[in-house]
């Protein structure tokens, strides 16, 4: 898949006006990719849809790369998820200096809205004031997954700001006290179906990064294409 996506990516620039795209590579279990493209709107959304459609040029590409990875995938889905700001905390604005994202997903059960809602007011508060530079951005879903699936994205540095969630959380916990850290398992237990944390790694060699990302760091997001030199290095001598 990396070969096909990488191909694609360099002789088929996006045409001038759609919003960037950014992937991430799953870093633990089976390869996994994610493309995030974000819009401000359902019609931006649709203007989008319709600029690539009128680009024969990228249509054709993008036809041909799918066809080729239908051999190289085992599966592949597409969804739409809605920022939640009610939810989120302190989201960061400019990624273009991240190199990790800290995807939690939690299935909320149905009819469970309520105590869901309160959950996360008092996580929230608890979290930022024990941890000042916190932050969360919130997704929900509203196309492709089942209703109640929210997305809680931390965009890191490095993996080294891993190694703080313990200290992170402790605070938190001492924030709560005995009875707010009962009334949390309480909550959690009651709304919650399920959740799972995943860590990606941001790939720029297959991504389409908007140019202040470029700007603010060109050694990581401006990725630079195969020479001819090296490939003449890499070509095997034949027998005369």
């Amino acid at each position: 898949m990396t070969k096909r996506r990488a191909r694609l990516s360099r002789p088929c620039p996006r045409p001038s006006g759609p919003p960037a795209m950014s992937l991430l590579k799953r870093c633990l279990e089976s390869p996994a990719f994610l493309f995030f493209t974000r819009y401000d709107s359902y019609d931006a959304w649709e203007k989008d849809v319709t600029a690539t459609t009128k680009n024969t040029t990228l249509s054709a590409a993008l036809d041909r790369a799918n066809q080729a990875d239908g051999e190289l995938l085992d599966s592949t889905d597409q969804n739409v998820f809605t920022y939640n700001e009610e939810l989120s905390l302190r989201p960061v604005s400019d990624i273009s200096h991240m190199r990790f994202l800290e995807i939690w997903v939690a299935h909320v059960k149905p009819g469970h809205y309520r105590e869901w809602a309160e959950l996360n007011k008092m996580y929230k508060a608890a979290y930022e004031k024990s941890v000042p530079d916190g932050h969360w951005a919130v997704y929900e879903a509203t196309y492709g997954f089942p209703n109640g699936t929210y997305l809680f994205l931390t965009a890191r540095k490095s993996a080294a700001e891993l190694d703080r969630g313990p200290q992170d959380e402790k605070a938190t916990m001492a924030a709560l006290g005995e009875e707010g850290m009962k009334k949390i398992d309480e909550l959690f237990a009651a709304c919650v179906d399920s959740s799972e944390t995943q860590i990606f790694a941001f790939a720029p060699q297959m991504s389409y990064p908007p140019d202040e990302f470029v700007k603010a760091d060109p050694d990581f997001w401006k990725t630079k294409p195969a020479t001819a030199t090296t490939a003449k290095a890499e070509k095997k001598p034949t027998a005369d």
